[in-house]
């Protein structure tokens, strides 16, 4: 039997929840470490780490316990100095220490540790993630125009800080009568944006992600507002989403897609 979007969004909206809660999910992370080119100790953990231009460096010994993940049997700890590529690297590491995992990151050349604890506060506290009903009104037909090449607009992070956010183009699209543009950026093989409107901050996040399939030769795909979602600093503060560029809020409220983090 053919499933119903509503069902297909059902499934979605599950998988969601199921993802951010898993043991080393979002509600996970406990720490980003930003990390300097001289040896130095992360609170926490134990051995020494520092930046280069390749990736982490970590100096440990066995009695520290730190494995890296994927390299050589499980039970054999670093022993000396490693190298841990970041999560930019086709071939990223990830390193355990005990339940932690520990995952190396590259923001902009900036190098950081990020710390996923099973037991962070916040994922032992969840309770699920509320959202509007699923609405056939909220997905419309979309077109995409890509730029001639990708563009770095510099807009605020959730951390305070500013950073470029590559985007590659634009949809146009009509919803509640009214005509409109949002600029997005490539994601794998489809397309993401960050929005917000007149619900963010009030019944909603103060902004949220929205992701789209891959256009089609002429440009057409479909934006689901039923599946804006949450970024990950609505899940722990210790990430560092982009807020929405310039342009990309509605003035109509969505009343589509997640809302807030529900906490026991």
């Amino acid at each position: 039997m053919t499933e119903t979007a509503a069902e297909a969004w059902k499934h979605w909206s599950d998988g969601r929840a199921a993802t951010v809660s898993s043991p080393h999910g979002q509600l996970a992370l406990t720490g980003t470490h930003w990390l300097e080119p001289e040896p130095a100790a992360v609170p926490g953990l134990p051995g020494l780490w520092w930046s280069d231009t390749e990736g982490v460096r970590l100096r440990a010994t066995a009695q520290d316990g730190i494995v890296l993940d994927g390299r050589g049997s499980p039970e054999t700890p670093v022993e000396g100095e490693v190298l841990l590529r970041p999560d930019t690297d086709p071939a990223a590491d990830t390193a355990v220490l005990g339940d932690l995992r520990l995952v190396p990151i590259e923001r902009e050349g900036e190098i950081a540790l990020r710390v996923f604890d099973p037991d962070a506060p916040a994922r032992l506290a969840f309770a699920g993630i509320s959202a509007y009903p699923y609405s056939p009104e909220w997905a419309v037909p979309a077109v995409f125009t890509p730029f001639e090449a990708d563009r770095p607009l510099v807009v605020p992070n959730a951390d305070g800080r500013e950073r470029p956010l590559n985007v590659t183009g634009r949809i146009t699209f009509t919803l509640a009568g009214e005509h409109h543009t949002l600029t997005v950026s490539r994601s794998g093989a489809g397309l993401s944006g960050v929005i917000a409107d007149a619900t963010s901050g009030k019944d909603t996040y103060r902004f949220r992600f929205i992701t789209l399939p891959a256009p089609d030769a002429d440009g057409r795909t479909v934006l689901d507002l039923n599946r804006a979602h949450l970024p990950p600093c609505a899940f722990a503060d210790h990430f560092i989403c982009p807020f929405p560029p310039p342009g990309n809020q509605f003035a109509i409220a969505v009343e589509a897609g997640e809302k807030h983090v529900l906490t026991r």
